[in-house]
């Protein structure tokens, strides 16, 4: 197995802390709100004020559960559209009151059903990446396990994008991008490698700021080893995003999105080489 795929297969994992005990362990009087005051609740989006060391924030994360039964309660960790606009909803009253928001990011993607589709998901995705690139106080998003399409973008347009050491973050997952490349779902290592996905891969390319580390004993068995790493990177960011002024703070946080171009414009020569043919593909030499 490539060390590409081992970081997915551990971020996959059904024992990984999911958004709930990263609350419990980061910050104090959590007060969660329900709903997005249009359709329904959303279990698979936990969201509420808090408090961190003495500062007023919201906190929003993506739900997953560790048993069958929870996993149905939060739709297996793939938001509906009622998920993306009840974290609006919480973002929106944060910039009345002046609170950073915080996000916890853990999805294969947003939920696809007819459903959800027809209730407009693809447009609470949509509305949430503007709402976010202008929201007027700071955003700090972290990828605590998988981050799929714009699912994981939807609550990642931030100041600051961090990510668990074995955590991941791309387009789609590497059995698509398998599946569609090569016709060969089998190849799924390969691909892992090839769309660089990983922690590593993303702070090299600047799409993630920070890798927060984790326990050799997995993050299962010791969740204090990184809460702790978290909450020192937190108290040095919240410090300097708050004192900055909004025209810098937005400013800043739309150039650092544009940049993305040139890194996807990068990517994609070294995953298509020419017109020879696809990565892997036999071209008859």
């Amino acid at each position: 197995m490539s060390d590409a795929m081992k970081s997915v297969a551990i971020a996959r994992m059904i024992e990984r802390p999911n958004t709930r005990q990263f609350i419990e362990k980061m910050f104090e009087d959590f007060m969660e709100f329900h709903g997005d005051s249009l359709v329904a609740d959303d279990g698979a989006v936990v969201g509420g004020i808090a408090s961190f060391h003495g500062i007023p924030v919201t906190v929003i994360g993506i739900q997953k559960g560790h048993t069958l039964e929870e996993n149905v309660e939060c739709n297996f960790g793939s938001p509906n559209p009622e998920g993306y606009r009840k974290a609006l909803r919480l973002m929106k009253q944060a910039e009345k009151f002046g609170r950073p928001v915080i996000t916890f990011v853990n999805t294969a993607g947003a939920f696809c059903g007819i459903g959800a589709e027809d209730r407009g998901q693809g447009e609470a995705i949509a509305k949430n990446l503007m709402e976010m690139s202008r929201l007027k106080t700071p955003i700090i998003s972290i990828f605590t396990g998988e981050g799929g399409s714009g699912g994981a973008l939807a609550l990642a347009v931030a100041d600051r994008v961090w990510m668990l050491e074995h955590g991941m973050y791309s387009v789609l997952s590497p059995e698509g991008f398998a599946s569609i490349l090569w016709r060969d779902s089998s190849r799924v290592a390969e691909a892992a490698e090839l769309m660089k996905m990983t922690s590593e891969h993303l702070l090299k390319n600047k799409v993630i700021d920070r890798i927060i580390p984790e326990p050799k004993e997995g993050l299962e068995n010791n969740l204090d080893f990184t809460t702790e790493k978290m909450k020192e990177a937190l108290d040095q960011e919240l410090m300097e995003l708050r004192g900055k002024k909004t025209e810098e703070l937005l400013e800043e946080r739309y150039q650092r999105f544009r940049k993305f171009g040139e890194w996807t414009e990068t990517v994609e020569k070294e995953a298509m080489p020419g017109e020879e043919g696809m990565p892997g593909e036999e071209t008859g030499e």
